[in-house]
């Protein structure tokens, strides 16, 4: 059994390692994560960069990695305490971006800026617990290769955004976006594909 799974399995034990790696009711990692774990565990490619004002909530108990030539930029918030965040090469995480695993985004795409990623939800059906004591939630966002996420979109949990799309500006995507398609909207629908016998982008009535 791997210390993971000990950890995992001894509920005591769990409490104490988490309060050591976050402080209660907090999401950011404490400073000697930050400074002495973090940087020994997750993985950065080479030529990669995160701006000095981003946020990385990022622990060691999951994933994070971050591709070949990547950027993510200033006043962004990655957060991996629920699931792994994978970036590939070459994208660039724009502006004010929020990205909250478990999400895999791919290479050569572009997120604009003010984005929210977010595996993550909060049940709430039981209406005699607060919703911020329920469950958390999560099911991965993939984003695949070449795509392109216009400003002020949300992507909501489990959706796969295909490759070489485009996701308009403000758009909600609450379901999969086809490889080569143009996705609009709140919620979101699909008004282009490219036709490749055609070889051109149609609109979807």
């Amino acid at each position: 059994m791997s210390l993971k799974e000990k950890i995992k399995g001894n509920p005591g034990l769990k409490k104490l390692v988490h309060w050591m790696l976050i402080p209660p009711g907090e999401a950011r990692p404490r400073l000697w994560v930050r400074l002495f774990l973090n940087p020994f565990i997750h993985h950065y490619g080479k030529g990669s960069k995160v701006r000095y004002r981003t946020r990385m909530d990022v622990l060691p108990f999951n994933k994070f990695n971050l591709g070949k030539g990547s950027t993510i930029e200033s006043f962004s918030t990655v957060n991996n305490g629920v699931g792994d965040v994978i970036i590939g090469d070459g994208t660039l995480i724009g502006m004010s971006n929020v990205i909250i695993g478990p999400v895999n985004i791919g290479n050569n795409v572009i997120l604009a800026q003010n984005i929210v990623v977010s595996g993550l939800n909060h049940e709430y059906r039981n209406t005699d617990i607060a919703i911020k004591d329920q469950k958390i939630i999560t099911a991965t966002i993939t984003i695949e290769d070449d795509c392109w996420i216009a400003a002020n979109a949300v992507i909501t949990a489990g959706v796969t955004i295909g490759k070489h799309s485009v996701v308009g500006g403000g758009a909600v995507i609450t379901r999969d976006v086809p490889a080569y398609s143009v996705a609009v909207g709140n919620p979101a629908r699909i008004i282009k594909r490219f036709d490749f016998e055609m070889g051109n982008w149609i609109s979807v009535k």
